[in-house]
C-alpha cells in the first residue's frame, strides 16, 4: 500500500481550510484516511500551521511521501528541513 501525507479539504465554501491526513494513495482527496496528523488554515494572517511532530516523523519514517504542498507545510513548521530530509539526522 503507498501511503501518502496529504491536505483533505474542509470548510464553507470559498472559505476552505486543510486537514493535514495520511492516507492510501488511492482514497480520492476529501475520502478515507489512515490517521490526521495536523491542520492548515490559509485563510488567517499569517497562516496557521498545527502539526503533530512526531507523528509526522514517524509516518515519513515508515515510508509516507509527503505531497509538495504538505512537504512545504512541514518545512515551515519545522518538521523537516528545506533539502527534504528530517530533521533529527
Amino acid at each position: 500500500m503507498a501511503v501518502k501525507i496529504r491536505l483533505r479539504r474542509m470548510g464553507a465554501k470559498k472559505q476552505p481550510f486543510y486537514r493535514v491526513v495520511v492516507a492510501d494513495s488511492r482514497s480520492p482527496r476529501d475520502g478515507a484516511f489512515i490517521e490526521e496528523i495536523g491542520y492548515y488554515n490559509p485563510a488567517t494572517d499569517p497562516a496557521t500551521i498545527s502539526i503533530q511532530k512526531e507523528k509526522a516523523l514517524d509516518w515519513i519514517k515508515k515510508g509516507a511521501q509527503p505531497s509538495e504542498t504538505v512537504k512545504a507545510i512541514l518545512v515551515k513548521a519545522g518538521v523537516l528541513t528545506g533539502a527534504g530530509g528530517t530533521s533529527e539526522r
